[in-house]
């Protein structure tokens, strides 16, 4: 065997992160890139060494092309991720799978029949730090886990993006934008998510666009700029999740764990490294005892990683017959927890989750994306 090849429909500014990556990995090559704006797919193709390039059915059409990596924006990524099936390929998409369960359930039916896989971002699950406080929380170093917090405060993407209006429209907003890299690192450590309850709010009815050409331009708000997720997993573990744009503090990345035995905190599931932490129990406190923890630091592999991780773990679970980690399933699911979320806070109702994901695996412990396996 050797390298799988690769076809990419969507060139915008993700795509660099994913071309780099890709590149670097000897288990892949990228045959060619498809956009919309046939200049832009050229101009890319040239910028990586691409060879070949063209419009969305140029990629379909690629017979080197065994799977294509949906870079498209989210309320395309079921059509696109339907016609690569169709074409008898093989899928990875970027967050969110689809914006709409029924239509997101019925890609994973039609690829099942295929006989093709679908993985959906995000694939920082799959970065050493999670993967290595995934180990350290199944080897027991905080006993069993009981609950956990997760936030992400900004004062919003209208102070530095030049078209922000698409961040507060339907399908969007902190939840679906932010929410699936909290949410699926969730799910990945507790299992399927049973019930969740939610309220949001919206700080203005209009924002207004800081930088570049529209500049003090207004837009309206659509959906909660802030939300707040209580989530009740079928485990019996619990969450509380705060996603907003809203904060005055900007603080990104909290993820901890609570346990029986002790307490630990995670890397920013937007990333793939990061601090990995955790401390123990005080005990009985007496007079004049300190009340200072200590907190105990997990290493974990030194592996400069990023998007497209995902594509490559797919590749080479395919080839070895073994469940890939981001699959579309775990995408269909943590979709269905955020809009039974956004649900609960329009109707000030409890909503129950009806979709369930089997048990996420682990990577290999031998997984080293820099050496060729194919």
């Amino acid at each position: 065997m050797s390298a799988v090849g690769i076809g990419i429909i969507g060139v915008g500014v993700i795509s660099d992160t994913y071309l780099e990556n890709l590149g670097a990995f000897p288990d892949t090559e990228v045959l060619i890139l498809g956009d919309l704006d046939l200049e832009r797919a050229r101009a890319q193709a040239e910028k990586y060494g691409i060879p070949g390039h063209g419009s969305a059915e140029d990629v379909l059409a690629h017979p080197g092309v065994d799977l294509v990596v949906n870079l498209t924006i989210p309320a395309a990524h079921v059509d696109i991720s339907r016609a690569a099936v169709a074409a008898g390929k093989h899928v990875w998409s970027e967050k969110p799978l689809g914006l709409d369960r029924d239509a997101a359930a019925l890609l994973l039916q039609e690829a099942e029949a295929a006989g093709v896989r679908v993985g959906s971002a995000p694939d920082t699950l799959l970065g050493p730090g999670f993967q290595a406080a995934r180990r350290a929380i199944e080897e027991g170093r905080i006993g069993r886990p009981l609950f956990a917090q997760t936030a992400f405060q900004t004062q919003g993407p209208d102070l530095w993006h030049p078209n922000p209006g698409f961040l507060f429209a339907r399908g969007a907003g902190p939840l679906l934008d932010m929410g699936p890299y909290y949410f699926s690192a969730l799910v990945s450590l507790f299992g399927s998510v049973d019930r969740v309850s939610a309220v949001g709010t919206k700080a203005r009815a209009e924002r207004e666009i800081h930088t570049g050409p529209r500049a003090g331009e207004r837009f309206p708000v659509e959906v909660p700029s802030t939300i707040q997720v209580a989530t009740a997993f079928a485990s019996g573990q619990q969450a509380q999740s705060l996603l907003s744009f809203d904060s005055a503090l900007e603080r990104h990345g909290v993820v901890e764990i609570h346990g029986t035995e002790g307490s630990i905190v995670l890397p920013d599931p937007n990333r793939f490294e990061g601090r990995i932490a955790y401390v123990k129990p005080l005990g009985v406190l007496r007079d004049g005892m300190k009340t200072e923890q200590e907190w105990i630091d997990i290493p974990h592999p030194d592996l400069t990683v990023g998007r497209g991780l995902g594509a490559l773990d797919m590749v080479r679970a395919i080839a070895a017959g073994r469940p890939h980690v981001a699959s579309g399933e775990l995408g269909l699911h943590v979709l269905d927890v955020l809009l039974s979320a956004q649900e609960s806070a329009e109707s000030g109702m409890t909503e129950a989750v009806s979709s369930s994901v089997a048990p996420v695996p682990l990577l290999p412990d031998d997984f080293d994306p820099f050496v060729a396996t194919l």
